[in-house]
């Protein structure tokens, strides 16, 4: 196995022997088989062990075996114990999920602290075909079937080339030490159970099955490669990306016979999981919204606009003092004193300071607010103003102004109030420029 694992090192790895490498290591078989291969190829490597404290003495035990046997090779090592089943009650999410999550953070944490160039994983073929089957019995897109990447960014895989078995026969002929982790045993877990009740009776069926996977994983990864061809040209066709948002055109996605496949290319990786709501979104009214984690998906018109979740600031108004020459929050924003005007642009207002009354505050707009449109005889209501000039949902939420006792100054970057503008019998004129940030 020694040779096999540095031929594939080489030949598919190569990048790997001049890299300084962090080695997840439990303690268990996989990862402490993985250890001594690289070991032996002498590697430039470290380990990170992760004390979840979920399995009592047993947790601390593995810790203690794992640091003595890397003392001995006189590696660096980096152990970190977690609170897990406290992260897992509060952040209301299975222990498998939190020790996972709290797992690869720290393990980035400590690559960005070392200048770690990578990070080794010692999942196996049967953990490829575990997460296959994990993933098609609960209704897997195509990217869910092609198994576990050999590599993930800074994530490196390097014994999905081999087999449980295998694993077990080198570590039994080369002494290698392991422990059992108790909780393998137990089929509380979805994986456990194929582990042992599946995945025995589809290898009895066919003795080949890890090789039959490998070829099905390797037909699925190249269909995944088309789908990702394809899903790239028709994006450049119907998405425009700004700022963060992603702008979906819906005549142009809704004439491609199966647009819901490339939305959910799309739209996926967002976290997004309510799929027949995403579909419905096409035909909703304007402003129907679908959540996930971190994203809304709104429609628009003819559009669905993806964008991040914000922290809603408080309603809070915001002074400016009369002396005040820059502001930073909620806005960018900059004061001075001028002579005379010159060509204004949406993101610049020129105002008579002697009718301003300070303090000025921004604030957020509010229903029933109204101001003097510039431009325009008589006020309007800023709910139809928005409306007359076509502003989004989005658009509109994103909206703050500028006031002088409660008179509306400026629709920041969109209209000054044209009480406030500057005439003939101005005397001091007031440049006020925003900067979107």
């Amino acid at each position: 196995m020694l040779t096999k694992f540095q031929n594939h090192i080489n030949q598919n790895l190569a990048f790997l022997n001049e890299k300084k490498l962090l080695l997840a290591t439990s303690g268990g078989i996989d990862s402490m088989v993985l250890l001594y291969l690289c070991y032996e190829l002498k590697l430039d490597i470290s380990v990170a062990h992760c004390n979840f404290q979920l399995r009592g003495e047993e947790s601390d035990e593995d810790e203690d075996f794992v640091k003595s046997h890397i003392e001995k090779l006189q590696i660096p090592i980096f152990i970190k114990k977690f609170d897990t089943k406290s992260f897992s009650e509060k952040e209301k999410l299975s222990i498998q999920v939190v020790a996972r999550n709290l797992r690869y953070k720290w393990f980035n944490t400590l690559l960005i602290n070392n200048n770690f160039d990578y990070i080794l994983t010692a999942h196996h073929l049967d953990d490829s075909l575990e997460t296959f089957l994990i993933n098609f019995t609960r209704g897997s897109g195509l990217d869910g079937l092609t198994g576990i990447p050999q590599q993930n960014g800074n994530i490196i895989r390097p014994l999905l080339v081999f087999s449980r078995n295998e694993i077990e026969a080198f570590a039994n002929e080369s002494n290698v030490e392991w422990r059992e982790d108790s909780s393998n045993a137990s089929d509380k877990y979805l994986r456990n159970k194929l582990r042992h009740d599946v995945i025995p009776v589809l290898k009895e069926l066919n003795p080949s099955l890890l090789d039959s996977f490998q070829k099905t994983i390797s037909n699925l990864q190249q269909a995944q490669s088309l789908v990702d061809d394809a899903s790239r040209m028709v994006y450049r066709k119907v998405v425009t990306d700004i700022n963060f948002q992603k702008r979906i055109n819906l005549p142009e996605l809704m004439q491609l016979p199966n647009y819901q496949a490339y939305l959910y290319q799309w739209i996926e990786p967002f976290g997004f999981s309510d799929w027949d709501s995403i579909n419905d979104l096409a035909a909703a009214q304007s402003g129907k919204q679908v959540f996930s984690e971190t994203h809304v998906l709104l429609k628009d018109r003819n559009e669905l606009i993806l964008f991040p979740k914000q922290n809603e600031i408080e309603p809070v108004n915001f002074l400016i003092s009369k002396d005040q020459r820059e502001v930073k929050f909620p806005l960018k924003m900059a004061f001075c004193n001028v002579d005379d005007i010159s060509i204004q642009a949406t993101n610049t207002i020129f105002v008579d300071e002697d009718k301003l009354k300070f303090p000025l505050e921004i604030r957020k707009w509010q229903e029933g607010d109204w101001f003097y449109p510039s431009g325009m005889n008589g006020r309007k209501k800023l709910s139809k103003f928005f409306k007359d000039e076509k502003f989004s949902l989005l658009d509109k939420s994103s909206i703050w102004l500028l006031c002088s006792e409660n008179q509306i100054v400026w629709v920041i970057g969109k209209r000054l109030d044209e009480r406030f503008k500057v005439t003939e019998e101005t005397t001091k004129i007031l440049k006020i420029n925003y900067t979107a940030q």
